[in-house]
């Protein structure tokens, strides 16, 4: 909304200006450009085709990881594909796919790691959702499309999900059964305190060798 209101009154789209993902920006000290992409995007159908990815797959992934688990996971992805577009293109960026690929190697690795909980289920499940990743990375092999950016996020997202997403396994004696998550808390924490700092410290390094 704000970038369609900065268009309108001033003719330039301001909060893109400000946010995007711009190489020497950061390096200059404008940190906040590996964060704040994933809050705008190019156009309207941009930000329609993104928000159609997230409510595909998002609710169902945010019910077995909480809100703020779902959230950590979300920014550190996003976060973490910005990083890996920092470092493999010059080119500029912005858009919260870097956040959703993320997500989607989460439900990935969710659905492996449960397999034996949700059976044919997940192999199917799985399957899709390789065939829907190796058709975007096809497809952001046009110029224009951050295709670095998608695999940074898939790679945060995947990291968080092996080492701290939801392990289910079903508690209590029939027929008083509940699924639990086996994860504890400090290994869910851990892993995106991990995460997020292995791509600060990449970043960190990159800026260094390109400012000297």
């Amino acid at each position: 909304m704000l970038q369609l209101v900065s268009k309108s009154m001033y003719g330039i789209d301001l909060p893109a200006a400000l946010g995007a993902k711009v190489n020497e920006f950061i390096i200059q000290g404008q940190f906040w450009r590996l964060f704040t992409p994933m809050f705008l995007h190019g156009s309207i159908l941009h930000l329609g085709f993104n928000m159609y990815a997230l409510f595909s797959f998002g609710p169902g992934l945010e019910r077995y990881y909480g809100h703020g688990r779902f959230l950590a996971l979300y920014l550190i992805s996003g976060f973490a594909g910005n990083v890996a577009s920092f470092i493999f293109t010059a080119n500029p960026s912005l858009g919260s796919s870097t956040a959703i690929f993320g997500l989607l190697g989460a439900e990935g690795v969710f659905l492996y790691q449960n397999r034996s909980m949700f059976g044919e289920v997940a192999r199917r499940a799985l399957s899709q959702i390789i065939m829907i990743a190796l058709v975007n990375f096809v497809i952001g092999l046009q110029p224009g499309i951050d295709n670095w950016g998608h695999l940074g996020g898939l790679v945060g997202g995947s990291l968080i999900a092996w080492f701290g997403g939801p392990l289910l396994r079903v508690e209590g004696v029939y027929p008083d059964l509940s699924v639990v998550d086996g994860r504890s808390r400090q290994e869910v924490w851990l892993s995106n305190v991990i995460v997020f700092a292995l791509f600060v410290i990449l970043a960190g390094m990159v800026i260094l060798l390109r400012s000297g």
